[in-house]
């Protein structure tokens, strides 16, 4: 890539970077942003989603404008909610917290919130939030806890990975699969190329 086509993913997440990498695109640099990711009080599930990638996108950019390297760079970053209702199922770290969101999600449909923000070479702000509603089948106690077991809840909100194991609890989906794995590729692609980002020109030739 030339320059100005240099992007930044503000994100740390290896499924996000997959998911780039699977349609050729290769950040140029990662830079995780440590950010308060705590609801405001009575915040939707789709508000917080905006709000956290839009404030990971204002941290990326204070850290690089005034560094000549990175400048005219485009910022990509993502926050992703999953909510029943209006209610927040935050990224669990123990098993009581899986558990508990397993089994509010067995046999429901819930939504899974993706915002996106990227930040053009320009220093123009672009924001969408995708939505993914997703229904579980009926889980038994023992798919939960062996699912618990298996490890691959831990750091996910709303205690599951859709690409793992997770993907056979999965009985209905209306929306963007990769909205749900953490990046919705379509709409993110979209928006580089609307924005100059020369997607198809990172694709690998046969």
């Amino acid at each position: 890539m030339g320059e100005t086509q240099k992007l930044i993913l503000a994100s740390g997440s290896p499924r996000r970077l997959d998911l780039l990498n699977q349609v050729g695109i290769e950040p140029a640099r990662l830079m995780p942003m440590d950010i308060d990711e705590t609801p405001k009080r009575a915040e939707h599930p789709r508000s917080l989603a905006r709000r956290l990638s839009l404030e990971k996108a204002e941290a990326a950019f204070a850290a690089i404008r005034n560094d000549p390297t990175w400048r005219h760079s485009y910022i990509l970053s993502a926050d992703t909610v999953v909510a029943v209702g209006r209610r927040i199922l935050e990224k669990t770290e123990y098993t009581e917290e899986a558990s508990a969101a397993l089994h509010l999600l067995s046999g429901r449909g819930h939504w899974v919130y993706t915002g996106v923000c990227l930040v053009t070479p320009g220093g123009q702000f672009r924001q969408k939030v995708i939505e993914t509603k997703v229904r579980f089948k009926r889980l038994s106690t023992r798919e939960i806890d062996n699912y618990i077991a298996s490890g691959q809840w831990r750091g996910k909100a709303g205690a599951y990975a859709i690409q793992g194991i997770a993907g056979s609890f999965v009985q209905k989906l209306v929306g963007s699969y990769t909205n749900v794995v953490g990046l919705p590729l379509f709409e993110v692609t979209t928006l580089l190329a609307g924005e100059g980002f020369d997607v198809a020109g990172a694709w690998p030739e046969g």
